[in-house]
């Protein structure tokens, strides 16, 4: 709680994971993307909403992923990249996944930055635990 500058409990996800991401959607919820459960890339996906503290299952992503990035784009879709070289977009109007473009490069561990053009930089990470110097960008459309 910002106001107080205390830790409050609120519900708990509906799946256990670590190594998952989290973006804030620009309707002000929280999408929760897969992570691991059980050493097992898991490829569910959930929304936090933070007006009732409620998490709800969404539509499953194409591919488990972990230590992936999840980007939303200047058009409100989230971009998740990762733990291959796959990528897929999630719309929240629909709370339907599409696969896109696969990068050139396997990657996990890596960094992903919305450019103000709406392109996102992929930068670094490592592909079976050997460090890149490598990057690429997404151009969104």
């Amino acid at each position: 709680d910002p106001l107080t500058e205390m830790w409050v409990m609120t519900n708990n996800m509906n799946d256990a994971r670590y190594y998952h991401t989290s973006s804030l959607l620009p309707d002000g919820k929280v999408l929760v993307t897969g992570g691991l459960n059980n050493a097992i890339s898991i490829n569910l996906a959930e929304l936090y909403d933070p007006s009732t503290g409620t998490w709800t299952a969404t539509s499953s992503m194409n591919n488990g992923r972990q230590i992936h990035t999840a980007s939303v784009l200047t058009n409100g879709k989230v971009l998740v990249v990762g733990d291959s070289n796959s990528a897929e977009l999630y719309d929240p109007s629909t709370e339907t996944w599409t696969t896109t473009d696969s990068m050139n490069n396997v990657r996990s561990s890596h960094t992903a930055s919305v450019l103000q053009n709406g392109n996102v930089l992929i930068a670094g990470g490592s592909e079976l635990n050997i460090a890149l110097s490598s990057s690429e960008l997404y151009q969104s459309s």
